[in-house]
C-alpha cells in the first residue's frame, strides 16, 4: 500500500542516513520500524499518566452517644460559618 507522509527534515535525513548504513531502501526500513513499533507492548502515554491521588487521612471527630454522625447544617448555617472564617481571615490579614 502506498501512503505518503509529512517527516520533518532533520528526521527524514536521520532515516535515509540510517537507510543507506544498513544498505537497505527507505520504505524497508521504515517498515521495519513500523513492526518493531506494533509489536511492543501498548504504553500509556505520558501526557495521559496521572500521579496517583493521596487521600488525606481522616481525623476522628468527637462526638456525644446518641447524636448523628453527622449534624445536619442548613444552607444559611453554613454560609454563616463561612462568613465568619472569610472575616476572620480578612481581619487577620489585615491586621498584620
Amino acid at each position: 500500500m502506498r501512503t505518503t507522509l509529512d517527516l520533518p527534515d532533520p528526521l527524514f535525513r536521520a532515516v535515509k542516513t540510517r537507510a543507506v548504513q544498513q544498505g537497505v531502501t527507505l520504505k524497508d526500513l521504515l517498515a521495519q520500524y513500523i513492526q518493531a513499533g506494533m509489536d511492543a507492548p501498548a504504553t500509556v502515554p505520558s501526557s495521559a499518566m496521572v500521579a496517583p491521588q493521596v487521600h488525606p487521612i481522616p481525623i476522628a471527630i468527637r462526638r456525644k452517644a446518641g447524636t448523628p454522625l453527622t449534624p445536619a447544617l442548613t444552607n444559611a448555617e453554613l454560609n454563616a460559618i463561612l462568613d465568619a472564617e472569610d472575616l476572620a481571615n480578612h481581619l487577620r490579614v489585615s491586621l498584620q
